[in-house]
């Protein structure tokens, strides 16, 4: 297992203060437990990400502490498909959602629940 500290220049996966304050308002006080994104293969177009709360990753994951309350666990099998993706929270009206702005992405599903990586 390994553990890095929070660089924003070396990061493989980049967050938002938006996402990160949706991030410790979903984890409240469950002590213990972490947010771990993946990708699956899914859908029409290949790949969908997955963002799971667990109170324990998979002894391959990568380790980001973002803060003092959040730590960002990110499956390394996930990494050629993830690198370089930001992690959003945006307000569409009264709505919230996470969005994922990824430079791999070449094509994506209508409804945007999958997508496709060169």
């Amino acid at each position: 297992m390994s553990v890095e500290s929070f660089d924003p220049g070396s990061q493989v996966v980049t967050v938002t203060p938006a996402a990160l304050e949706h991030f410790r308002r979903q984890l409240g006080s469950d002590a213990g437990k972490s947010v771990r994104l993946s990708v699956k293969k899914s859908g029409c177009t290949g790949f969908m990400y997955v963002i799971d709360m667990v109170e324990q990753g998979a002894d391959s994951d990568l380790h980001y502490h973002l803060d003092e309350q959040v730590e960002l666990l990110i499956d390394r099998d996930s990494l050629n498909v993830l690198s370089g993706t930001e992690i959003d929270l945006v307000k569409e009206g009264i709505n919230r959602q996470i969005r994922f702005i990824n430079p791999n992405v070449k094509d994506q599903c209508g409804c945007g629940e999958s997508f496709s990586v060169s």
